[in-house]
C-alpha cells in the first residue's frame, strides 16, 4: 500500500498502525502529488491511501492519474472535510473509497481491506446526495423531448464515463485515440443536452440505480 498525505505525523501514524498488521505492508509515502505521481507507478501498490487536500495539487487528480495510467492500484481517499465536490470527483476519478479522517483506527484497516478485495466503500446515501445536486445541472429533465439516440460507439463511451474512466483510459479500452475520444464525448454530450462530463456519469448512474431499484 502507498500512503499520501502532506502532515508528516499524519503519514507516520498511518505507517505505523497499518506495518503492525500481518497482511498490510506499507511500499512507500509522499508529502505531494509530485511525488506521489513519481512514485506509485515504480511501486504498484494494490491500494493507494490519497490525501484530498495537498500544497501543490489534490489527491483525486493523483487518483484519476494513477488510474488512467494502472487500473490495477485501487485508491482509498482521505480527507478531513466532509465535501460533496470532492466525493462527485472522487467517484469521477474512479476511487474505490471515501472515508474521512475522524474514522476509528479499526475501521480505516477494514476500509483499507476492503478496497484491496475490489470492494467499493463509497457510501450510496452521499452518492445520492452528491447526484441529487447535480442532476439538474443540465440532464434533460422528466417530460422534456427524449434526446437524440446514441450511437452503439457513443453508448459504450457514455457508459464507460458512468464507470469513471478517463478519455485516455476509455481509449485504450476501445483501441481508439485519445482525441478520437474526445471528440465522441463532445458529440454525445451536445446529444443530450450537456455541458460537462460529470453531468453525464451523474445521469448514468442515476438510470442504473432507478433500473435496480
Amino acid at each position: 500500500m502507498f500512503l499520501l498525505d502532506d502532515h508528516e505525523v499524519v503519514r507516520r501514524g498511518l505507517h505505523d498502525m497499518l506495518v503492525v498488521e500481518e497482511d498490510l505492508e506499507v511500499v512507500g509515502e509522499a508529502g505531494t502529488a509530485a511525488e506521489a505521481l513519481a512514485r506509485i507507478p515504480a511501486v504498484r501498490p494494490d491500494v493507494a491511501v490519497l490525501d484530498v487536500r495537498l500544497p501543490d495539487g489534490n489527491g483525486v487528480e493523483v487518483c484519476r492519474e494513477v488510474r488512467s495510467r494502472d487500473a490495477h492500484v485501487r485508491c482509498l481517499m482521505l480527507t478531513s472535510y466532509s465535501d460533496d465536490e470532492a466525493l462527485f470527483d472522487s467517484i469521477m476519478a474512479g476511487a474505490s473509497g471515501y472515508v474521512l479522517k475522524e474514522i476509528r483506527g479499526t475501521e480505516l484497516l477494514t476500509a483499507v481491506r476492503d478496497v484491496a478485495a475490489g470492494r467499493s466503500l463509497l457510501d450510496p446515501e452521499a452518492t445520492h446526495r452528491v447526484l441529487r445536486r447535480l442532476r439538474d445541472g443540465g440532464r434533460p429533465a422528466a417530460g422534456d423531448a427524449r434526446p437524440e439516440p446514441l450511437t452503439e460507439q457513443e453508448q459504450r463511451i457514455l457508459d464507460l464515463i458512468g464507470e469513471g474512466l478517463t478519455n485516455r483510459a476509455i481509449g485504450e479500452r476501445l483501441h481508439l485515440a485519445e482525441k478520437t475520444i474526445k471528440n465522441y464525448v463532445s458529440g454525445l454530450l451536445a446529444k443530450l443536452g450537456m455541458e460537462r462530463r460529470s453531468q453525464a456519469a451523474a445521469w448514468v448512474a442515476r438510470r442504473r440505480a432507478e433500473r435496480e431499484r
